[in-house]
């Protein structure tokens, strides 16, 4: 069975959406077989991100109406063939998603793949609820800001209560990835420290991805990040999130500093 990651922060524009392709592309190229399952129903930008707009036929919410059935509804990446997409609706809204059809679909998927990431909407509300119901890991996406750190704060609540894990008394892993950090803005104090998030948020360090235009380049021509430049900055740092949500202990280095992260931070269970 997969493991079912959702990629998950209570603001929006942190790079949920950017890191849930960057993520399972990354994961893709090691030959594992990855889904990205796009929980942001009116809205959808999964299938922009990662250059499939103009192949969806069928989404998320027709395979849980029984209007489609899961197999004609995912889009195979043409770039990696271990890559897959299950795109969001953008004609209907979140109360088309039930819980039983999350369910069977998410059952399905584990069935099928290595590894299904739940990119998930914005906020606290129905989506993003049922988008971390059934995840096993949890990547919680902030920026180096205080709203953004704050909202993040409440998801992580949210994780502890929410999710089957808390339900049967389990405490879900969860990791925390920080974008769009400028270490010359922080040493102004013109958004947080690496320290102060951590303090704050008390989850082990996944990746620190750099601020960067190669993040928007790849987005602008439809594709993760981690398929359109492998040597950029971002690129580089996403593989190395990927190597440690496959167990790899590896130091989190701080862009523009010379110390970096392991132990405390990285390597234990959260809690």
């Amino acid at each position: 069975m997969g493991k079912v990651i959702v990629v998950t922060s209570g603001k929006g524009g942190v790079g949920k959406t950017t890191s849930s392709a960057a993520l399972g592309a990354a994961l893709a190229q090691g030959g594992e077989k990855v889904v990205v399952v796009d929980f942001d129903v009116g809205l959808r930008n999964l299938d922009l991100v990662m250059g499939a707009e103009r192949r969806v036929v069928y989404d998320l919410v027709n395979v849980i109406q029984g209007e489609a059935k899961l197999t004609q509804a995912l889009i195979r990446d043409k770039r990696v063939e271990t890559l897959y997409l299950l795109p969001a609706s953008q004609t209907r809204d979140k109360d088309n998603l039930t819980e039983k059809g999350v369910e069977a679909v998410i059952g399905a998927l584990k069935a099928n793949f290595d590894w299904v990431i739940c990119d998930s909407p914005a906020g606290i509300e129905r989506g993003a609820t049922l988008a971390m119901r059934h995840a096993d890991i949890a990547v919680v996406v902030t920026n180096p800001e205080v709203s953004s750190v704050r909202d993040s704060d409440r998801i992580i609540g949210l994780l502890d209560s929410k999710t089957l894990k808390a339900e049967t008394g389990e405490r879900i892993e969860k990791h925390l990835l920080l974008t769009r950090y400028d270490p010359a803005r922080a040493l102004r104090g013109d958004m947080l420290k690496v320290d102060d998030v951590l303090e704050i948020l008390s989850i082990p360090l996944l990746g620190i991805i750099p601020e960067s235009m190669d993040v928007l380049r790849a987005s602008n021509i439809g594709s993760p990040v981690t398929l359109a430049d492998q040597t950029s900055a971002p690129a580089i740092a996403y593989f190395d999130a990927v190597r440690r949500l496959r167990g790899e202990q590896i130091p989190v280095t701080v862009p523009g500093e010379k110390r970096s992260f392991l132990g405390k931070f990285f390597g234990r269970k959260a809690a």
